[in-house]
């Protein structure tokens, strides 16, 4: 029987990020910067990379999906996306966070983070003797209590973590679509979180305020 192949995908940043992967060897990955356009290049881009992997739809045992944190509106578009294809395969697909991509075969204890504005970022902590738990948090408040031996620090907001916090700032193990199918991979067979957005603070876009209208009965019923 052949490995599962695993399709990984990942557009929570200015990306778009697409991984092919079977029984650990990476058939395709493509990777394009983009602030934005990704729900007109998304499509586009698994085509060309399920050509180039030599597979089809059909083949897919499972689709692993970005579900942030980051950007709303494209942790939005992967998600539903890819929900709705696994959904007309009758595979599932697994959510992954991007901290848990960021983290994925660090050595020793990682922080993991993505940048916020406002000197923010997203962080959690993975092996360390502390508990960093999933949280968005300024990086000036984060406390040097959680500094340990071996304490390496990954992601977007790496390079400022690792220097208010005086530890090494090292890339992250694999790109985002690697690590999620990579995971995925792990986790499709036991089932795995939904594939369902994670996010850590409000939408910058409130609902509006305004009172709604009062629906009068019928008189006529």
């Amino acid at each position: 029987m052949s490995e599962p192949l695993i399709l990984g995908v990942d557009t929570s940043g200015p990306y778009c990020s697409a991984v092919l992967l079977q029984g650990g060897d990476v058939l395709c990955d493509l990777y394009q910067d983009m602030t934005k356009g990704q729900v007109e290049t998304l499509f586009p881009l698994l085509a060309d990379l399920m050509a180039r992997g030599g597979a089809d739809w059909s083949d897919l045992s499972a689709i692993g999906v970005g579900t942030g944190p980051g950007n709303f509106t494209g942790i939005r578009i992967s998600v539903s996306a890819m929900r709705g294809l696994a959904l007309s395969l009758g595979i599932r697909a697994v959510g992954v966070t991007l901290l848990d991509a960021l983290a994925h075969d660090a050595s020793g204890p990682v922080i993991a983070s993505v940048a916020a504005p406002r000197g923010q970022a997203y962080v959690a902590g993975y092996g360390m003797a502390r508990t960093l738990s999933a949280q968005l948090i300024s990086i000036d408040a984060l406390p040097p209590t959680l500094i340990e031996p071996g304490l390496i620090a990954v992601g977007t907001a790496g390079a400022e973590i690792a220097a208010h916090l005086g530890v090494p700032h090292i890339p992250a193990a694999y790109g985002p679509g690697a690590a999620i199918a990579r995971i995925a991979a792990m986790r499709w067979q036991s089932g795995g979180a939904p594939a369902a957005p994670f996010y850590l603070k409000q939408a910058d876009a409130a609902p509006a305020r305004d009172v709604p209208p009062i629906i009068l009965p019928d008189a006529s019923l």
